[in-house]
């Protein structure tokens, strides 16, 4: 437990920490994210996929693929593709096979950072809401660009602050007083609370989410935001 005054824990504690605020999660997490998003979340899943530019009878790996909201897009857009989810949570996944009712995708248990697939694996990669929870951005993206073949796609969709100040704003005020609440009444964590305000302030913002993209090899990377600019997606090659 993070005994220090900070609503982050330390990068030590930070594994042990988000695997057990999700495994306490799980059940309710569907629910919670189309009340934060108030439903949006489906419709960035979409694009998401979109992006992901997949071939006839491609691969996908869906990293840290929760309860497989990405993963069962995947196969609706493309019915002939492979999707692999993979996640370090277990409550997660179990969630997620569950939705799967035409057991489609294979659920590996493992830690974004060491994906346990060769080289050139797939055809793209892609995460959601991932990147603000593991301990090294750079090596997790650095992971993605090794098991996707050269000139696949790197998905990422994560939370970002707005840049304009009215807006910058009104996104603290929603992050530290109505997403707090909304988290009271699905997780018994008490510290889970504040912990996706504060992850969210110290995120990188796009620009500097791409230059990490960049430093680890992937290249023609883009990216747009949504909503308010409070979403960002960004899109890169291997």
């Amino acid at each position: 437990m993070n005994t220090s005054t900070s609503p982050l824990p330390s990068v030590d504690e930070k594994p042990t920490y988000v695997r057990e605020m999700f495994s306490d999660t799980a059940r309710r997490y569907d629910l919670m994210n189309r009340l934060m998003t108030v439903g949006q979340d489906q419709r960035w899943r979409r694009m998401v996929i979109e992006a992901c530019n997949l071939p006839p009878n491609g691969r996908l790996l869906d990293v840290a693929t929760g309860t497989a909201d990405i993963a069962l897009e995947a196969i609706k857009q493309h019915p002939d593709i492979t999707v692999f989810g993979s996640d370090f949570t277990r409550e997660m996944m179990l969630v997620g096979q569950m939705k799967d009712t035409d057991e489609r995708i294979p659920f590996i248990e493992a830690d974004a950072m060491q994906l346990p697939f060769p080289a050139d694996s797939f055809d793209a990669a892609c995460s959601g809401f991932l990147m603000r929870n593991v301990t090294d951005i750079a090596a997790t993206f650095a992971e993605q660009k090794r098991v996707v073949k050269a000139g696949g796609r790197v998905v990422c969709l994560e939370i970002t602050r707005p840049a304009t100040p009215v807006w910058r704003d009104l996104f603290h005020l929603y992050f530290h007083k109505f997403v707090p609440r909304v988290t009271a009444w699905f997780s018994s964590n008490k510290s889970a609370y504040d912990y996706l305000p504060a992850s969210t302030l110290a995120f990188p913002r796009p620009p500097e989410l791409k230059a990490i993209m960049k430093a680890v090899g992937i290249s023609n990377i883009r990216y747009r935001t949504l909503m308010l600019g409070t979403i960002a997606i960004h899109v890169g090659e291997a």
